[in-house]
């Protein structure tokens, strides 16, 4: 039996689990922001289509709606999102979710919109979206029909993509339900799904128009589209659905944050829509928005906003936390210390901060605490906290701590000193962003003036550098990367060499992604902007191009 994802709500039920990135770049893309974060795990690179480089916000209706999807509650909704101050705030998307779609395709082989609930389809509800400044987001399946049964895009992908083009849909959601996996004999589900959404990707590529691609397969664990759905969409889950209940928002932040390395712009890890208002406390759903921000997740809140609670959406608008969420560093924050249910997370930020949260997990009100060092801030005698929730502000010294209600968080902005000192040199894989690949030293050589180059990320020992003092180093310091022969013209071979202080051994990590010779003040560049294979790297003037592009550790 093919095992779906969500069931159909009925009244009795209410809402029930659904258990369950062609490459685009062009050669001057720009403005895409760095993420460094520790391990040794590559992070997926960003699909390249220009679009979610900051995690995208909106609203989908199947979390409070269910199949009780109509023209009328997107139009109302989206209308709500314009006057209500989520719109303002950032959130861009409004999206159907199952159950929109006739339960047939039409003579032609076209998906139809069910006439009662859409009786002026779906491009009249996307004009009218887009006439108050947002964008139409709608719901398919890979499989052969979706999780409630209605057709799915499988063989129809090119059709079904010109058809949402066409219609001016802007943000795609593909489920994981009616899989034939009996079409592909002998291949894992992870193989059937990088074949089924990358056939997904290049239908929306081919139509010329806009599409985020969100994939969403929670709940097939054996899929793990993290470690390589990076090239593929722009999003992806990494959860079983979550519910409204503070079990099921805890089991997903327990699932996403230790996938930090895979996230970036363009590239986000997904632990499912917000629960806000949904019938978890207002501490509970204050602790999910901070927890979602942090691990710089999707914003897609899942509840009634045409009627919502103040409380409610005083959390979906706060724009101090949202701007963590949104950071153009786009990295994800990281966990900094867990024990006993007492969580500390840390999320550097593109001006310098550090947006900290404290998070305790247990049913007792908790001192939970942290050092500025463990964040990574460094090199001053006080610190500025701000509390992201009641806009207060302290200082301290390095400790950072505070009493955190049970199931809540305390979130604060660090700012002073400098960001990076703490926990020493970072070590991990350098990603090349334009390429999807990593810094490679090939075959491991080890041999004085072998030239860097670009190679499938593999976590082998080529391919672990470590950032310390300016330098960054292989095998464990005993190699340097160096500029050959303290060259500074435009296609200067980079290569490795016995450390030995030199100007040519410097290299500056800049945060808008850029890694630039100390000497030459050239960029770090993967030649000719290629992304295969065996490319070398060089030395090139910095133009902003993707190929100069880098997340380090």
């Amino acid at each position: 039996m093919v095992r779906t994802s969500h069931d159909i709500p009925g009244a009795a039920a209410g809402r029930a689990a659904r258990q369950a990135r062609l490459w685009l770049a062009t050669v001057l893309a720009l403005l895409v922001a760095p993420v460094i974060a520790l391990g040794s795990a590559p992070p997926a690179s960003a699909l390249g289509n220009g679009l979610a480089l900051t995690p995208p916000m909106g609203w989908n209706d199947w979390n409070a709606y269910g199949c009780n999807v109509s023209e009328q509650l997107v139009e109302q909704t989206a209308q709500a999102m314009h006057n209500n101050g989520m719109q303002a705030a950032g959130y861009q998307y409004v999206n159907i979710d199952d159950c929109w779609m006739a339960s047939s395709r039409d003579g032609s082989g076209n998906l139809v919109a069910n006439s009662a609930k859409f009786p002026d389809g779906i491009a009249a509800v996307a004009n009218y979206v887009h006439s108050l400044g947002l964008k139409l987001g709608i719901y398919e399946d890979a499989g052969t029909a979706t999780c409630a049964g209605y057709p799915g895009s499988y063989g129809h992908e090119q059709q079904d993509a010109r058809l949402f083009a066409s219609w001016g849909v802007d943000y795609l959601k593909e489920d994981w339900c009616n899989i034939p996996f009996g079409d592909f004999s002998g291949r894992s589900h992870q193989q059937v799904a990088q074949t089924l959404y990358a056939r997904m990707r290049d239908a929306l590529s081919a139509t010329g128009h806009s599409i985020v691609f969100s994939m969403c397969n929670g709940w097939d664990s054996s899929v793990q589209p993290w470690n390589w759905a990076g090239p593929v969409a722009n999003l992806w889950r990494t959860t079983v659905d979550i519910q409204p209940n503070f079990a099921s928002m805890l089991n997903n932040f327990h699932i996403n944050v230790g996938l930090a390395s895979h996230a970036g712009p363009g590239a986000w890890n997904d632990p499912d829509m917000l629960e806000i208002g949904n019938g978890m406390t207002a501490t509970e759903n204050q602790a999910e928005f901070s927890l979602w921000a942090e691990m710089a997740a999707p914003l897609i809140e899942g509840g009634n906003v045409v009627n919502p609670s103040s409380s409610t959406l005083s959390i979906l608008t706060n724009k101090a936390v949202i701007a963590v969420d949104q950071d153009s560093l786009g990295r994800q924050g990281t966990q900094v210390s867990s024990s006993g249910g007492h969580d500390v997370l840390a999320k550097p930020l593109a001006n310098g901060d550090v947006s900290v949260v404290l998070f305790n997990e247990t049913g007792s009100t908790a001192t939970i605490s942290t050092t500025a060092s463990a964040i990574g801030k460094s090199g001053s005698s006080g610190y500025t906290l701000t509390d992201l929730w009641t806009g207060g502000t302290s200082t301290t010294s390095g400790t950072i701590s505070a009493s955190v209600p049970a199931h809540g968080v305390v979130m604060y902005r660090v700012a002073g000193g400098t960001t990076g000192g703490g926990g020493g040199p970072t070590s991990g894989p350098i990603h090349a962003v334009g390429a999807g690949r990593c810094l490679d030293v090939p075959n491991a050589s080890q041999t004085n003036g072998t030239q860097t180059q670009i190679w499938d990320c593999n976590g082998g020992s080529g391919q672990t550098w470590t950032s310390s003092g300016g330098r960054l180093t292989v095998y464990n310091g005993a190699k340097c990367l160096d500029a050959y022969a303290n060259q500074t013209t435009a296609g200067t071979k980079v290569e490795i060499w016995d450390c030995n202080g030199g100007a040519n051994q410097q290299w500056q990590i800049n945060p808008d992604g850029t890694i630039t010779g100390t000497q030459s003040g050239l960029c770090l560049d993967v030649t000719g902007a290629s992304t295969a294979n065996g490319t070398p790297v060089e030395l090139w003037p910095c133009n902003g191009a993707g190929n100069q592009k880098w997340t380090v550790g």
